[in-house]
């Protein structure tokens, strides 16, 4: 019997529409969030996929998660807007900021949207492809609940902390470099920890700062950074973007992401867009095909991205599968009707 159910992208996102429908979300919200886990699940990213259902319904049931909250913009200079998530989705909010941030620098050069009262904003990466496919550089900062130690220490002070870029690629794919700051994004952890799974030694420490192969001593632990030190200082500069310039709460003030007790975890994100072809002088597009072309001549060398791209063009022909763990998770949670 297999452990895994294929769903088609349209059946995954029925689903998920459901089932947090029936948990206190706002049919057209949930058709947003929807869109977002299973994009991130048709790229591979699991993590940021259908895994979350559970503990967004735990969320929204609880009103730690606003799920019928509407997002509100505030026009703060003709290149810098605010909004406030009312602590709902980030999704919904990022909705917001695409439009302006397109028409922004395409008027101006750049544009910057900062984000307030907020939650997980799932594959960052998917964010910024979006404005990447109009002609804008863009990169997005979010943090989120403690998770990484400050360098030297043994108590998780600052998120994750995903960061991510994307910029045009002439007739081609977009170019997307997407990543968090600890080894691997924590909702593989927790993606292992639904499934009874264990992790790769190397991802995390215990409590104890031991290294450690249990996702559930991991969740109570600190995850390792990238780069060490280097890792450390850069989830501390996105803590300040995405926190300090948002007003948002730090990491190690914001409640967790996967369940529904405590307060809103009130994360920040920071979106910048930037008008390729403008701010060059038209020299853009050539600048690219040169770095491109390079790269892909390079025997070995392959772009960053690129298994994304290879997962999505597979999930649009055959579908996704989902561990039957979380597949019978969202049923249950999308109630009889499913």
């Amino acid at each position: 019997m297999s452990d895994t159910v294929n769903l088609s992208l349209e059946e995954a996102r029925k689903l998920t529409i459901e089932a947090l429908s029936a948990n206190k979300t706002d049919p057209a919200i949930a058709k947003i969030v929807a869109n977002a886990l299973v994009n991130a699940e048709a790229d591979g990213q699991a993590g940021h996929g259908l895994s979350r259902i559970p503990s967004y319904t735990a969320q929204t049931r609880t009103g730690k998660v606003d799920g019928f909250a509407k997002p509100e913009a505030e026009l703060i200079t003709p290149v810098v807007q605010r909004i406030d998530a009312k602590y709902g989705f980030a999704y919904p909010a990022i909705e917001v900021a695409l439009p302006f941030l397109k028409d922004a620098s395409s008027q101006n050069g750049l544009a910057l949207s900062a984000i307030r009262h907020s939650h997980h904003f799932g594959q960052a990466g998917a964010h910024c492809e979006r404005l990447a496919r109009d002609g804008m550089v863009a990169f997005i900062f979010g943090n989120g609940p403690k998770a990484i130690a400050a360098y030297g220490g043994k108590n998780p002070m600052f998120g994750t902390n995903p960061i991510a870029f994307a910029a045009p690629n002439g007739d081609g794919e977009p170019l997307v470099i997407d990543l968090a700051l600890s080894r691997v994004a924590r909702g593989k952890i927790m993606a292992a920890q639904r499934t009874g799974k264990s992790i790769p030694e190397g991802w995390s420490l215990d409590k104890d700062g031991q290294p450690t192969t249990d996702p559930e001593a991991a969740l109570a632990g600190t995850m390792i950074p990238i780069g060490e030190a280097k890792g450390a200082a850069l989830a501390m500069m996105i803590e300040i973007m995405a926190a300090g310039l948002c007003g948002a709460a730090f990491g190690f003030e914001a409640s967790s992401l996967f369940s529904g007790e405590g307060d809103a975890p009130d994360l920040g994100q920071v979106i910048l867009a930037i008008n390729a072809d403008l701010v060059s002088g038209g020299l853009f597009a050539e600048r690219m095909e040169t770095l491109v072309a390079a790269i892909e001549a390079e025997e070995g060398a392959r772009l960053p991205g690129t298994s994304r791209l290879a997962a999505r063009e597979k999930a649009e022909q055959y579908g996704v599968n989902l561990p039957k763990p979380i597949y019978e998770e969202a049923v249950r949670l999308a109630g009889p009707s499913t």
